[in-house]
């Protein structure tokens, strides 16, 4: 494997002891938080991902699904998942330190000046509230920081070769394309990045290398498997991808909306990459941008129709923090020192509030909501209470000869799937997902467990659009330092009419 691509410890870590003790500590705290707390809807529908092995899936490719197949298999608690995220993570922010330095050739002279730097750059990362989201759960952006960040060393390597004849790196960059797109359609503007740096640095005559067309083939070669699913499922996920990226009427203040949310999520710190760009780098160097520039102005110009979710653009920051080390380094020695310090301070307190709140709900913050309030859900509460739905779900089922869990909402379908294994879950809406390809509609007339919870509470579903009856059959209570959180309500439901219609308790009983 290539020297630059994979260097030796001492060049891959910073020199500081106390730096590298950070990072551990950083990354043993993201396994304790991740051992109290429970799995979100994303990780724990990709963990179903690994319960259920495929070629593919309804809305992402398979890679999430794949590396914890194994761990999955022999039923590791999920404390021991969450190391996955953790490790990628560790290699992401190790590999922006290493990639930084290898962007400060002009301070080649001053070793330190370069470290600084590269200090700089994990500390953007390490001061990022939403990256440490990341780091605990296994979500398909948390394998494409880490890839992103490997495909700027190779590109990298390919840009800085006068002649890139090498197989071997034109097959490590095929494999790692390969990867990108294992883990996420949003990969291809990552893949153009890539195309663009290497034509702007050797030009057209770099379509005439027989290296090339072999990077090509392989990455197309890995991602096979995406293609065969889809062409045996009618290409349902890249209709999905395309009708969700569409999204709805666009609207400015939506992309607003959305850079406002960037900005608390991932921090000022990394704007400072914009800077970089000029400061430092070399020309060519510059182009390592696009990696950060691409996906972040489709995905914010796709805000505009009310779809892009904030973590989607983690890649695309990751890609910038080597630069913002490098406008770092240089600006915390002027009289932007005092104001540099004092945002890095306010950021870290963000982060450290964030998992505080995770662990205790928000409680004393947010109160329990009650069923038919209209008030937004505690984002918090989303993160307790599951594994014991889960499991009272499994106990009230077999008690009453019910075969199938039923939720009005595929949000809620992921963690009931996952805790309450083996039972299969229904989602009873008018839509198609991945709940149905695994589970199938529920049977007109069917008998099933219906769950609904307080944050996200559902009218009873009776009638012509619903069941036939349903009887309460007990309320669980979600408690945390002793206070309500939210409440799970388990009904034995039975004569499924199959035209399902679900409506939100609030709008029912709204005025």
């Amino acid at each position: 494997m290539d020297r630059l691509l994979l260097p030796t410890a001492p060049q891959l870590l910073p020199t500081s002891p106390g730096l590298r003790l950070l990072l551990l500590a950083v990354f043993v705290l993201h396994g304790v938080l991740g051992a109290a707390i429970g799995l979100s809807v994303d990780e724990a529908h990709y963990a179903l991902y690994a319960a259920h092995p495929a070629l593919s899936y309804f809305d992402h490719p398979p890679l999430v699904g794949w590396v914890q197949w194994p761990l999955v298999a022999v039923q590791a608690p999920e404390g021991i998942l969450r190391l996955v995220p953790g490790l990628l993570w560790l290699v992401t922010v190790a590999g922006v330190y290493r990639l930084t330095l290898r962007l400060t050739p002009r301070l080649q002279g001053a070793g330190a000046g370069r470290e600084v730097a590269g200090l700089w750059a994990m500390l953007t990362l390490l001061l990022a509230p939403l990256l440490h989201i990341l780091g605990i759960g296994l979500l398909p952006d948390t394998l494409l920081i880490a890839l992103t960040v490997a495909l700027m060393h190779q590109t990298l390597t390919l840009m800085e070769s006068a002649n890139p004849t090498s197989i071997r790196q034109w097959l490590l960059l095929g494999l790692l394309l390969g990867l990108a797109g294992l883990s996420k359609y949003t990969a291809i503007f990552t893949a153009l990045a890539v195309a663009l740096c290497l034509l702007q640095t050797h030009g057209m005559r770099l379509l005439r290398a027989p290296g090339v067309w072999l990077a090509v083939l392989v990455a197309l070669l890995m991602i096979s498997p995406v293609l065969l699913w889809n062409a045996q499922n009618q290409w349902v996920s890249f209709r999905y991808q395309t009708q969700h990226g569409a999204g709805g009427v666009w609207q400015l203040q939506h992309v607003l909306r959305f850079l406002l949310v960037q900005l608390v999520v991932f921090g000022p710190m990394l704007l400072w990459g914009l800077a970089g760009v000029r400061l430092h780098a070399e020309n060519g160097h510059r182009w390592l941008v696009l990696f950060f520039a691409m996906p972040f102005a489709v995905l914010a110009y796709l805000s505009g129709g009310g779809t892009s979710l904030p973590h989607w653009t983690a890649p695309a920051w990751v890609a910038l923090a080597p630069f913002a080390g490098l406008a770092l380094e240089r600006f915390t020695q002027t009289r932007w020192r005092r104001p540099i310090v004092g945002l890095a301070i306010l950021q870290g307190l963000l982060c450290i509030a964030l998992p505080a709140l995770m662990l205790t709900g928000g409680i004393p913050f947010v109160e329990a909501k009650a069923p038919a309030s209209n008030r937004a859900p505690n984002p918090f509460a989303d993160l307790h209470g599951w594994d014991q739905a889960g499991a009272h779900a499994r106990t009230l089922a077999s008690q009453h000869n019910l075969s199938s869990v039923s939720v009005q909402n595929w949000t809620l379908a992921s963690r009931l799937g996952w805790y309450a294994r083996p039972l299969k879950v229904h989602v009873l809406e008018d839509r198609f997902d991945q709940f149905a390809l695994w589970a199938g509609d529920l049977p007109k007339g069917g008998d099933t467990l219906l769950v609904d919870w307080s944050e996200m509470a559902y009218a009873l579903p009776l009638g012509a659009h619903g069941f036939a009856n349903c009887q309460l059959l007990e309320t669980l209570p979600v408690l945390r330092l002793g206070r309500p959180l939210s409440e799970f309500r388990f009904y034995a439901c039975q004569g499924w009419s199959g035209a399902p219609q679900p409506r939100l308790l609030s709008e029912v009983t709204a005025p």
